[in-house]
């Protein structure tokens, strides 16, 4: 009579993976997590409390842009799967060598303003007799940055100033809500920023054209937006 042996057979291990396979779907996306994100503390934007009157006026006027759609209909606040999708469906042509392109994980997607604005369904408001929306032509005046100022901040408060003493940044917290409620607009729509709090004098600009409702060609602000990250 034998004995079994108290030795059991080794069963095949799997190797393991250097990343947590349930959250990321390959050894590439835990390495960008890791190297971008990973060390950084991410805080939260203050929230905006908006009057009622106040609630009012903004969506009025994103109604009257036709923004209350393309730029804001995100389910449980995050961007619809399907409109990225329709948005690469729309806007890539192989065929097309215009140099108004960008490459997006290998492909070129077209870029230009006359083809975002299509997509979103904005086409520039122009005035009779102008070639330019409101908003370009109050660009092109040089306006004065005090006028931001007045416009956008709780009375008594403005810019920071630069060691130069000329005009800097707005701080958000100086910002009155409305202000703060379109500053946010922009900055995951129309002027991406890895920045959300303060307004430099760009942004101010853009802010203040926003809450004073000038129409806006929204295709080229993105167009070139998307030009400069590219």
């Amino acid at each position: 009579m034998q004995m079994a042996s108290g030795k059991r057979k080794a069963t095949a291990s799997h190797p393991r993976e250097p990343y947590d396979t349930s959250k990321f779907v390959s050894e590439a996306a835990w390495e960008r997590y890791a190297q971008n994100i990973h060390s950084r503390n991410i805080l939260l934007e203050r929230n905006v409390n908006l009057f009622v009157i106040e609630y009012d006026e903004f969506w009025r006027e994103l109604i009257r842009r036709n923004w209350h759609r393309a730029l804001t209909q995100y389910e449980g606040g995050h961007i619809d799967v399907a409109l990225v999708k329709e948005f690469y469906a729309n806007l890539y042509d192989p065929e097309d060598k215009t140099p108004r392109q960008v490459r997006i994980r290998g492909r070129l997607v077209k870029s230009d303003g006359e083809t975002l604005n299509t997509f979103l369904e904005t086409p520039p408001v122009i005035q009779p007799g102008k070639q330019y929306t409101s908003y370009s032509l109050f660009c092109k005046s040089r306006p004065d940055p005090q006028e931001f100022a007045t416009r956008l901040c709780i009375p008594g408060l403005g810019f920071v100033l630069n060691a130069e003493g000329a005009p800097w940044k707005l701080l958000q917290k100086d910002l009155t809500t409305l202000a703060q409620t379109w500053s946010i607009l922009s900055y995951f729509n129309l002027a991406l920023t890895s920045h959300t709090s303060d307004l430099n004098m760009d942004q101010a600009r853009l802010v203040y054209g926003l809450v004073m409702k000038m129409d806006m060609d929204v295709g080229s602000l993105i167009s070139g937006q998307i030009s400069q990250m590219a």
